[in-house]
């Protein structure tokens, strides 16, 4: 008889939901639900979405189950449970000053340190700095701060829904990582840096215990009843488990952000902040570059273009290598790494030969690609070993972004199937895992093409080029911001 697991990835745009088969990971049935857009949400709208994708049923006769969530958002909630205001997204930059002002406070080497991650607009931390000086009575109002994936975890285990009392609020070690007050090296929270962002009213909030990798953190009340709920964790951790890189793999993830991260054995410390250094969900450890833009990218310049998806890969695979000399800087929405929160797109190079709108599409992809690979060569810089990209993520549906990725990423890169929903089936993975109580997750073998391309350089060069030239107005403030 089989055994089903179900894995849940709340994402930035959508809830997903797999089930699968926990001997070996076959997905037996899926759903999925959209999230309204934005940069801050009423956590309500994820647990509407998780509703809806596991509609009819869907997760009936699961045994154990996982959450994955967007990892950084911020969760407040007042003494009975409530948030106190909408949650802001990883993705939210307003606390970009706040963030500067956290790193000078304390310096850029002990940030590094003691979290491992110099903290940028993205993590919780400069969140909570952001409440507390804008917002000071909802600072005031917080008891607690979660994380999207341990909010959910806590509603499916009866948050808010229970009448004997509230269930135990928990998180993982992985998400833990990405808040910016809590220690990958040491395990444990750090209660200065909390005041740091905080101060007086950190001493009324209570944060969520960070529970082992295959703990069984409770069952669920609700949506499946009785399953036993793993501890979940970041969206990025759950990609590494679904996929399983081995040594010397790097995983490219192609969102709504573009992350590049591999599992190590060893905690990274980047006083430049290009590096977070995470933790993973199995016990090790998750250096990890991320960019604020990719794949949205190559969907609003596809929206600019007037085309489909297809049509927009027809275009960028029929423009000139290096977009006949157009560099396209994708920093639509700021950007993270580099830390240019406040910064705007840059498309330099225009001539009116190179204008086409082959260029301009193959100029898009291009730019997200040197991006990705300024990361990779980051993560290098810290000892991290790379020598094949596994390329995932809903951007790796685009056929030119998969075709140019080699020569720009300069690796063989191996391209699971991009239809499987990654960070579902590792945290369907993770499940299976605390089902079985077995000391490593199960092992679930995934197929992969592999393609190869001579490295381009040239186009990787002019993009650093025309950052060197415009990174002086970068840094400014946009305008009307």
């Amino acid at each position: 008889m089989t055994t089903l697991v179900a894995g849940v990835d709340s994402s930035t745009q959508s809830t997903k939901i797999v089930v699968c088969d926990a001997a070996d990971g076959t997905v037996v049935r899926a759903g999925s639900a959209p999230h309204p857009d934005g940069t801050e949400v009423d956590p309500a709208a994820w647990w509407e979405a998780l509703r809806a994708a596991a509609a009819g049923g869907l997760l009936d006769g699961v045994e154990a189950l996982a959450v994955a969530g967007q990892q950084h958002g911020m969760v407040a909630l007042d003494g009975a449970g409530q948030p106190v205001r909408p949650a802001l997204l990883w993705n939210d930059v307003r606390s970009a000053d706040a963030a500067d002002e956290l790193v000078a406070e304390l310096g850029a080497d002990t940030w590094a340190t003691v979290t491992g991650s110099v903290p940028t607009a993205s993590f919780t931390v400069t969140k909570l700095r952001w409440l507390a000086t804008n917002e000071p009575a909802n600072a005031a109002r917080t008891r607690a701060v979660l994380l999207p994936h341990d909010w959910l975890t806590w509603r499916l285990a009866g948050g808010l829904d229970n009448p004997g009392g509230w269930p135990e609020m928990t998180t993982d070690r992985g998400d833990a990582s990405g808040t910016g007050y809590w220690s990958p090296a040491s395990g444990e929270y750090q209660p200065d840096l909390l005041k740091a962002a905080l101060g007086e009213h950190a001493e009324h909030v209570a944060l969520p215990r960070v529970a082992g990798p295959a703990e069984a953190v409770g069952r669920a009340a609700v949506l499946a009843p009785g399953a036993l709920l793993a501890p979940g964790t970041g969206d990025n951790m759950a990609a590494a488990l679904g996929v399983g890189p081995g040594p010397g793999d790097v995983i490219v993830s192609v969102g709504t952000s573009g992350t590049i991260f591999a599992v190590c054995e060893r905690s990274t410390h980047d006083p430049q902040g290009l590096v977070a250094g995470f933790a993973d969900a199995t016990g090790r450890f998750l250096p990890l570059v991320c960019t604020l833009n990719a794949a949205r990218v190559l969907g609003s310049v596809a929206g600019l273009l007037g085309v489909s998806p297809a049509e927009f890969d027809a275009l960028a695979l029929a423009g000139s290598p290096g977009a006949g000399g157009m560099s396209l800087l994708p920093y639509f929405d700021g950007e993270r790494t580099p830390n240019l929160p406040r910064a705007r797109g840059v498309l330099a190079g225009i001539t009116r030969a190179a204008l086409t709108r082959e260029n301009l599409a193959r100029a898009a992809i291009e730019g997200v690609l040197c991006g990705l690979a300024d990361g990779m060569d980051a993560l290098r810089r810290h000892g991290v070993e790379a020598r094949r990209v596994l390329l995932v993520g809903g951007g790796a549906r685009s056929t030119a972004l998969r075709r140019l990725a080699p020569a720009i990423l300069g690796l063989p890169v191996a391209m699971p199937d991009p239809d499987i929903q990654w960070v579902a089936r590792g945290a369907a993975r993770q499940a299976a895992w605390v089902l079985s109580g077995a000391p490593e997750p199960p092992d679930w073998p995934i197929a992969t093409d592999l393609a190869a391309a001579e490295p381009d350089p040239a186009t990787r060069a002019a993009y650093a080029a025309v950052l060197d030239d415009v990174l002086p107005l970068l840094r400014r403030p946009a305008p009307g911001r």
